[in-house]
């Protein structure tokens, strides 16, 4: 049927060596070639020496390459990848999803990935599509299901981000307790939209830079430490509520006020 799965549990056949589990989907193939491919494979996923090893024998990485090695080695149209790092550390994770996208480039295969981590959708995917109650809300460029969501429910979604209460302005922008924010004229952030229409504007924390000779001030509820960075949870005078990424050497109180600035290359606005 050319299409490859790699399972979840990886599925491996316990009583085969990891050499063996990829030949089985060639096992028709001539013993020249399909001992020619299962090599290829093996180089490919840089399994050469754990030829003869069982799968309880592999560590959980390991055992995946052997999977992947697996489904791609009838060449399929198609391979599907059914949450294949989810039993995984965070560190092997990255480092995994950047080997198999290499792979899958290599043996020019398109694979339809499935996941719940957001962070390896983007990161994998050439498209990328937002399933929700078994709806896509939007297929997409990564970049722009992340830059420019089509809904707020795509918005709010992934990633993270924030929406302030804004009023429109026609030919000057949009009143918001960030100040008035002012799109390219070229965004068509604002089309479509009467003076005075009240908005809503998504603010991602990549859009608000932590600069204490900012004109803006901003007031620590929450923080959380990232090792290379801090998120912190900002409170406006407003009320409303934003997030912020500062280098985890800013190590602020919670409670205190801090200086803030806005990088925003495009606005993406709601009615």
């Amino acid at each position: 049927r050319q299409i490859g799965m790699m399972f979840q549990d990886y599925a491996l056949f316990p009583h085969l060596t990891a050499e063996r589990n990829i030949a089985f989907g060639v096992r028709k193939l001539p013993a020249a070639e399909r001992r020619e491919r299962v090599g290829q494979l093996l180089e490919l996923t840089a399994m050469t020496e754990c030829a003869r090893r069982y799968p309880h024998e592999l560590s959980g990485g390991q055992q995946q390459r052997i999977a992947l090695a697996r489904a791609l080695a009838p060449r399929p149209g198609l391979l599907l990848l059914d949450e294949p790092f989810s039993n995984l550390d965070a560190e092997l994770k990255l480092q995994l999803a950047g080997e198999i996208r290499d792979i899958l480039r290599r043996e020019n295969i398109t694979a339809l990935f499935i996941t719940h981590d957001q962070s390896e959708a983007l990161a994998m995917s050439d498209m990328l599509g937002v399933m929700r109650g078994g709806r896509v809300l939007q297929w997409d460029t990564a970049y722009n299901v992340y830059h420019r969501p089509v809904s707020r429910e795509t918005a709010t979604f992934v990633g993270m981000g924030a929406m302030l209460d804004g009023a429109v302005r026609r030919g000057r922008g949009i009143d918001t307790a960030l100040g008035r924010l002012e799109p390219p004229a070229a965004d068509g952030a604002l089309s479509g939209l009467e003076d005075g229409a009240r908005v809503s504007v998504l603010i991602r924390p990549d859009d608000i830079i932590h600069d204490d000779a900012g004109g803006l001030r901003a007031v620590i509820e929450k923080k959380q430490f990232r090792g290379a960075e801090f998120l912190y949870h900002l409170r406006l005078e407003s009320g409303e509520t934003i997030h912020c990424f500062a280098p985890s050497h800013h190590d602020h109180r919670i409670g205190e006020a801090i200086g803030i600035r806005l990088d925003i290359e495009h606005l993406v606005v709601f009615r």
